[in-house]
């Protein structure tokens, strides 16, 4: 993470003392998860969108994925029309094309100790004009 400009977290913080770590040398982006509570939602939206380097990117914890996105998601997506889509929530690395909206999801996983995941995962990523570079998804162990 020290080779990163941000951090962005697509919900399940579990605590703040997470986000409070990471903001202490990082631009922290983030949404609150399923598992999150008062102190974490109070500090992190359902939803964020922004645009950064060209790119326009929207993020929120429970979406699904393309072909399965969950109810009211999909017409988000074609409201905003963002190029990058990241949600959370399953907690199973994936990189999916959106042919039908034109955009990229993301899923990076779970990088946390807690759940059911066997590896832990996040995904690292360069942006030049618009554009997804160098797409890397990084895995470790949960010892």
């Amino acid at each position: 993470m020290a080779d990163c400009d941000e951090v962005w977290h697509a919900g399940d913080w579990g605590d703040l003392a997470v986000s409070d770590a990471i903001s202490r040398t990082k631009t922290v982006r983030g949404v609150y998860g399923n598992i999150d509570g008062g102190p974490v939602r109070a500090v992190y939206p359902k939803e964020v969108y922004f645009t950064i380097e060209g790119l326009t990117v929207y993020i929120t914890h429970i979406g699904g994925y393309p072909g399965r996105y969950e109810k009211g998601v999909k017409d988000r997506l074609i409201e905003l029309k963002p190029d990058l889509y990241i949600g959370g929530h399953s907690h199973i690395c994936k990189v999916i094309k959106d042919k039908e909206l034109g955009l990229v999801h993301f899923n990076p996983g779970a990088i946390g100790m807690h759940g059911f995941h066997k590896k832990r995962t996040m995904m690292k990523f360069g942006i030049e004009n618009g554009k997804l570079l160098d797409i890397q998804v990084l895995e470790y162990d949960r010892n």
